[in-house]
């Protein structure tokens, strides 16, 4: 057993750290997740939050855009900045001397950006051309619609945002967005690496603890879009989105329903891939994976294939999904079991992958798995425990997307 050690620490202004001392390594990361992703975007305006995770770093207290970058870089710090469906999320990794010089930083560009408007309209050239490059590969913009087609909005639209609502947002949008959504309250940060509790909760309170609290903003919710759905593309290709529900990882079979997905997806060995690409060559790539929201959850599925055999290629990838529920090998599950172990020991060496990690946990779960934990639900999954999450979510009600030149069809559900 390890001696992992995870302890929290509650700012009185609902700010959430967490930290996990690693003494064996030299390094300290940290994972920051501010409330403030796409959900709270305006209706009409989706790219919102985008614009806004971009524009944080353009220069934040003393330091302007150039300083601030520099600053960073002096420190030696691997940063990166990210938007999702809940949060806009800041991480970086450096020698754990240098953590808590970047954490005085991070208060600022959380708490005093600049938010110039020179900046605005480069960021959003930017984030033009990136949603541009999306919708020039089928093999994303398939699975960026099938999410939008299977969960309600706000939670099926692109957290980067969309070329058609892109012209409407300003440097305006972008500033209310941080005033209405930027808080502590709900605010966790991960911290993991070569550092004491104790010096990490002087530091967080000193640099977040005067941070003043708001109500959390509203959002407007409607259905998805409707699904069959396809995309007419003429090309010599088709690209295949298929979704089915499953089980948010806070649910109690949320291992089980992995374990089943790795069945299907995980490796070379697994079945979609040995099945729908192997023995019957009619695809290029399929795959398979579990995607979790806060509350629901649902498997996302892709195949790529040519346009004689994409009707095929669906047929036999749906088969294969809806046939796990007649028995699972053994063997089977011991390589998804040893896939998950080597991912662990891989992620107990990695100070980011822990500070991922645990700031994740916390806002799924409200609580922190130990390794040993997780190497202990991974252990006691059984086939029989399997096939019954299986048999209580099967494989149905499909949402399907499809690029191409010809709709497909999924027999007996679509007509």
């Amino acid at each position: 057993m390890s001696t992992q050690t995870i302890r929290t620490h509650e700012l009185a202004n609902g700010l959430t750290l967490i930290v996990e001392s690693m003494p064996a390594v030299q390094s300290a990361a940290f994972s920051l997740l501010v409330p403030g992703g796409s959900l709270f975007d305006p209706p009409g305006k989706n790219g919102s939050a985008a614009l806004l995770c971009d524009l944080l770093t353009r220069g934040a207290g003393e330091l302007g855009n150039v300083e601030l970058s520099e600053a960073l870089d002096d420190l030696g710090l691997s940063r990166h900045e990210n938007v999702g469906n809940t949060h806009i999320s800041f991480s970086g990794a450096s020698l754990a001397t240098n953590l808590p010089a970047a954490l005085e930083i991070y208060g600022d560009i959380l708490r005093r950006p600049h938010l110039p408007e020179e900046h605005f309209e480069p960021v959003r050239e930017g984030v033009r051309q990136s949603l541009q490059s999306v919708e020039d590969e089928p093999r994303q913009k398939v699975m960026v619609e099938l999410r939008r087609h299977t969960y309600d909005a706000p939670w099926g639209l692109p957290s980067d945002g969309s070329l058609e609502d892109l012209p409407r947002l300003s440097i305006q949008t972008t500033r209310e967005h941080y005033e209405r959504c930027f808080r502590p309250n709900g605010t966790i940060l991960g911290i993991a690496g070569n550092v004491e509790f104790e010096r990490m909760v002087d530091v967080v309170e000193r640099v977040f603890g005067d941070w003043v609290p708001k109500a959390d903003p509203e959002f407007e919710t409607s259905p998805p879009a409707p699904s069959p759905a396809h995309l007419e593309h003429e090309s010599e290709q088709t690209h295949i989105g298929v979704a089915y529900r499953a089980v948010p990882f806070r649910d109690p079979q949320y291992y089980a329903a992995w374990a089943a997905v790795s069945v299907l997806s995980g490796g070379m060995s697994s079945r979609l891939f040995t099945e729908v690409r192997e023995k019957r060559a009619l695809c290029y790539a399929v795959y398979a994976g579990l995607r979790s929201l806060k509350d629901e959850a649902r498997v996302l599925c892709y195949a790529g294939t040519t346009n004689e055999r994409a009707q095929e290629t669906l047929d036999v990838m749906l088969r294969e999904l809806v046939r796990l529920g007649e028995g699972i090998k053994q063997d089977e599950l011991e390589r998804s079991k040893a896939l998950a172990k080597s991912a662990l020991i891989m992620q107990q060496e990695s100070s980011s992958s822990r500070a991922s990690s645990i700031a994740g946990d916390w806002f799924h779960l409200k609580r922190n798995r130990t390794l040993d934990e997780i190497r202990e639900k991974i252990d006691s999954l059984t086939v029989d425990s399997v096939l019954d999450y299986v048999h209580e979510h099967p494989a149905r009600d499909f949402t399907l997307v499809t690029i191409g030149p010809e709709a497909l069809r999924v027999e007996g559900q679509m007509d």
